[in-house]
């Protein structure tokens, strides 16, 4: 099903006392389509409801000269998201299989540039029901055992709906009522998430072991059913216990397979066994069977917190959890730090030297280090001290203290890491340790690169050259710390001190710092540098196009500026016409190039400036015409149609014409008309029309002989002396939709496919249908039913209902109008309401048809419906007429209802509906027509039914 909402716009703009169209936005909504439930919110705004799950359409149909652009936006409403992130510039807004979280108040904006924009709200109430959560509970103090015999017991029944729910509670199949059962409580909890009521046993009762049921409703709101849920409350209900078929902890080798148990120990009914992991998902090689998760050659990523959780809605769900670490060991690192008390920087004999090893590893505390000394295994003593986890260093950090270095200490000492009994392969670094193989590390920037250029878009490398003992790594940086590298990352680690940067843009410009790293190499204050990055770019020119009219023999200046560039120096400027040089016109390169020139017939075309700066090449287009500009097209005239004899129309054109000085004088307008039924004909006419416009000033023609109920293209174009502007175009339409709903002399002949804006109601058995001749049933039955339009042509389309299988007797079809809205509630000098003419013509051709009635739906507070015209039975062959005075007293729909006849010969159509305000017409009037409770009823003579035709008659006589 589709929701359809419309928001009118009327934006029109007097200008100049009258002449003009221009003038501050203002709007108003109508409501058209179907809903759940329609409640006035307030003056200016209204609820609309929808079921979770259907169709929405939001349209807003603008008025206003320019047209509007219109752009939907949204709040947060409640449980919403934000919606400005994506707003839809579009009039029609579409939302298929609308969620709860989309509810809210939808923003529908129309501008145009002139005044103030025009800003409508909807508010959208989506409507839900889920199903209904039950658990039970007893508190602690009552708990005896592991069953509930005796004492009180909670059922709690939580449910998620839109309107509030309302909660029954049955044992068995009969409804618990508190008030005829004194050992029962029912109450709403406070400070709960969702909807809550509890129903609390006071005592247990051998009657209170059975089934209950928690039944929630939104009472039929947008047809969603009931829902609930049931619950078998016994002697042995417990909740649920588990246990674990491993440690807390556990941690094993990468590619082990992993089996982790939960064992349900208790719990009635039996609980239902869930595996979760915190934070992500279950890796995909998982497995989950019967309370056992199974994992499969684990891996690193496989590590984290498992969860098993057991619920069986009684009481608390129980819950365990496993850490799982998987071992793995990344980047050993090792660090030389020189006697620090002295401040050395180098190794010197008799002062302290430490070697520091670490490695990223999991679980970090398990890592065993182990220290060699030229390959032998060193031992505590008083010149080496090994440190498993050195308190100075990040955790994970084992040291090697020398004290005191003397001449033997020089050696090549080893870091070993490893899981002890694991099967993950361990880790080992080399130091060499002498006076000569240790120096201090050196950072250099080599002679010019200092400042390195590239042009946007390409490659280079930006180099620190470092020198040193071992050779440290080189992390390069932002100077600015705001900025990350391009990777995202604040620090960059090279090996060689070489950072290569790919695909240059020009926000990476500026200083890169590059330093030395604390670890792999003598752990000293670090030495650094700095790189300045240029990124040269082709110039950025204002305009990049420009539409430029003038008169002819007038002259003109085009400027080109140059808003950045890099470098900023421009290399050549070229100027071209329709693609060739300027050669006698170019003036010499400077900041910004301008070019002036008189305008004639013969240069008029297509200018560039194109801009070189030795990197790349920018162009100014400039399209120079003295052709005028194009109209625009009005779109809100009111009431354009108009019936003309036969099955003829007419419509009034209008237009305006966007600065009618800027160019030569406009002396008329070429007017062309294509029937687009019919797109390989040539045009039915093309016309010149003598119209000389005004600036602001709205222009009319009146399109004659169109057909009923033919669209046709309408093209049009401003003429000068010199020249025709570009053609516009739109379709016009017998039923056209800026035609939006108020009574007016607009006829609806259902010819468009939203016929109208009228809409089916939801409330009966089955639906109106739209058809015409070329889409009849070609097996239908021949005694029932139009043949073609009241119009009589065969594209005509009418509204009917089908009589036939599997329609029965008594089924209802109702047909909804737009709702109008009355702008007086008086008729002219206090005659009382003022009336308005309701006329249509109806069909209803067949021995066994039935009921077509006519309503008019009053909006106030409450809608109140009233029959206004009634009429039974066989019509004969023909279309007819009918007219009806109503007198509403505020905004109103018309309702025709069909109900069904005996049998299947019982079509029923109608046609050529209008709204109009005003009595009806005394030539177009319905004679034999009778009040009876309330309603007219219109006499006709069925062939088999004379004796209703004359009982019919008498009352008539009668009543008048």
């Amino acid at each position: 099903m589709e929701l359809f909402w419309i928001l009118v716009f009327s934006i029109i703009y007097p200008y100049a006392q009258g002449q003009g169209v221009y003038a501050p936005a203002n709007a108003k909504i109508v409501h058209e389509g179907q809903a759940c439930v329609v409640k006035d919110d307030n003056i200016s705004e209204r609820i609309y409801t929808i079921r979770e799950g259907d169709h929405l359409v939001l349209k807003c149909l603008v008025k206003g000269h320019p047209r509007p652009q219109v752009r939907w936006t949204k709040t947060a409403g409640s449980a919403s998201d934000k919606f400005q992130e994506t707003s839809i510039y579009n009039e029609t807004l579409r939302i298929e299989g609308i969620q709860r979280v989309q509810g809210g108040r939808y923003y529908c904006k129309a501008d145009n540039g002139v005044g103030v924009a025009a800003i409508k709200s909807i508010r959208v109430d989506v409507q839900y029901l889920d199903k209904p959560v039950l658990t039970v509970h007893q508190t602690i103090s009552d708990v005896r055992g592991s069953f509930y015999q005796e004492k009180k017991v909670f059922f709690r029944c939580t449910v998620n709906s839109n309107p509030p729910a309302r909660f029954i509670w049955k044992r068995g199949t009969i409804p618990i009522e508190q008030s005829k059962d004194k050992g029962v409580d029912i109450y709403e909890p406070l400070y709960t998430q969702g909807e809550t009521e509890v129903l609390k046993l006071k005592n247990l009762r051998l009657k209170d072991f059975a089934n209950y049921t928690c039944q929630v409703s939104v009472r039929n709101v947008c047809e969603i059913p009931d829902s609930s849920v049931t619950f078998l409350l016994t002697i042995g209900t417990t909740p649920p216990a588990l246990r674990l078929s491993v440690n807390e902890s556990l941690v094993v080798d990468p590619g082990k397979d992993v089996t982790l148990s939960c064992e349900v120990t208790a719990g009635l009914p039996k609980p239902t066994i869930t595996w979760s992991r915190y934070l992500n998902p279950l890796p995909r090689n998982s497995l989950v069977r019967d309370g056992t998760l199974e994992l499969r050659s684990v891996t690193p990523a496989d590590s984290g917190f498992y969860n098993c959780t057991a619920v069986n809605n009684v009481g608390n769900p129980a819950k365990r959890n496993v850490n799982l670490l998987v071992r793995s060991m990344g980047n050993l690192t090792f660090q030389i730090t020189p006697d620090s008390n002295k401040d050395s920087e180098s190794i010197q004999m008799g002062r302290d030297l430490k070697l520091s090893c670490h490695v990223d590893a999991e679980p970090q505390d398990k890592v065993n280090y182990t220290w060699y000394q030229n390959a032998m295994l060193i031992y505590n003593s008083d010149s080496l001290i090994v440190l498993h986890s050195d308190p100075d260093m990040a955790p994970g950090t084992s040291s090697l203290e020398i004290v005191d270095m003397k001449f033997h200490d020089q050696a090549t000492y080893s870091c070993v890491a490893n899981f002890p009994g694991s099967t993950v392969p361990e880790l080992r670094v080399d130091v060499n340790i002498t006076q000569n193989s240790v120096t201090p590390p050196i950072l250099t920037v080599p002679e010019g690169g200092q400042v390195v250029s590239v042009r946007e878009g390409g490659t280079t490398d930006l180099v620190c050259l470092v020198d040193g003992k071992p050779r440290p790594p080189v992390l390069w940086s932002r100077a600015d710390k705001d900025l990350t590298m391009p990777t995202g990352e604040w620090a960059v680690e090279t090996r060689d001190g070489r950072l290569r940067l790919t695909n240059v843009t020009r926000d990476l410009m500026g200083a890169y710092r590059c330093q030395t790293a604390p670890y792999n190499g003598l752990n000293v204050k670090p030495r650094q540098a700095q790189v300045q990055l240029n990124v040269q770019y082709a110039p950025v020119l204002d305009p990049v196009f420009q539409d430029v009219r003038s008169p002819n023999y007038q002259f003109v200046t085009l400027r080109c500026i140059i808003q950045k560039s890099n470098p900023p120096h421009m290399a050549s400027i070229r100027w071209t016409r329709n693609g060739e040089p300027l050669t006698s016109l170019t003036p010499n390169p400077r900041e910004n190039p301008q070019l002036k020139f008189k305008l004639d017939p013969s240069n008029n075309g297509t200018y560039k400036c194109r801009v070189n700066n030795g990197v790349g090449s920018s162009t100014c287009t400039f399209n120079i015409s003295s052709r005028p500009y194009s109209a625009e097209f009005y779109f809100d005239t009111p009431n354009p149609i108009r019936n003309l004899k036969g099955n003829n129309f007419s419509y009034n054109l209008q237009w305006t014409q966007r600065d009618p000085v800027a160019t030569d004088r406009i002396i008329g307008y070429w007017v062309n008309v294509r029937n687009n039924e019919k797109m390989n004909q040539m045009n039915l006419f093309s016309k010149q029309i003598d119209k000389e416009p005004v600036k602001g000033g709205l222009m009319s023609y009146i399109l004659t002989d169109l057909k009923i109920p033919l669209s046709y293209e309408i093209r049009l174009a401003p003429i000068t002396t010199y020249s025709t502007g570009d053609y516009v175009s739109r379709t016009i339409k017998y039923s056209d939709s800026y035609n939006y709903p108020r009574p007016s002399d607009h006829v609806c002949g259902f010819e468009d496919k939203h016929i109208c804006g009228f809409s089916q109601d939801r409330g009966d058995n089955f639906d109106w249908t739209r058809q015409n001749h070329l889409t009849q049933n070609p097996k239908r039955s021949s005694n029932t039913g139009p043949e073609m339009d009241r119009s009589g042509t065969k594209e005509g389309c009418y509204m009917y209902i089908e009589a036939s299988s599997p329609r029965v007797p008594g089924d209802t079809a109702r047909l909804l109008s737009p709702l109008y809205n009355v702008t007086a509630a008086r008729g002219p000098k206090g005659s009382g309401r003022l009336p308005y003419c309701i006329s249509f013509f109806y069909h209803m051709k067949g021995k066994q048809t039935g009921t077509l009635d006519v309503w008019l739906r009053v909006k106030s507070i409450a809608s109140v419906d009233t029959k206004v015209w009634s009429l039974i039975g066989n019509q004969g062959p023909d279309w007819n007429q009918a007219n009806i005075i109503v007198n509403p007293s505020g905004p109103f729909q018309v309702v025709f209802q069909a109900i069904r006849g005996s049998g299947y010969e019982g079509d029923i159509a109608i046609d050529d509906v209008s709204v109009t305000k005003g009595k009806c017409k005394q030539e177009n009037s319905v004679s034999n027509t009778v009040l009876i409770g309330g309603a007219p009823v219109l006499c006709s003579q069925p062939l088999a039914a004379s004796l209703t035709f004359a009982l019919c008659s008498y009352l008539l006589l009668l009543y008048r």
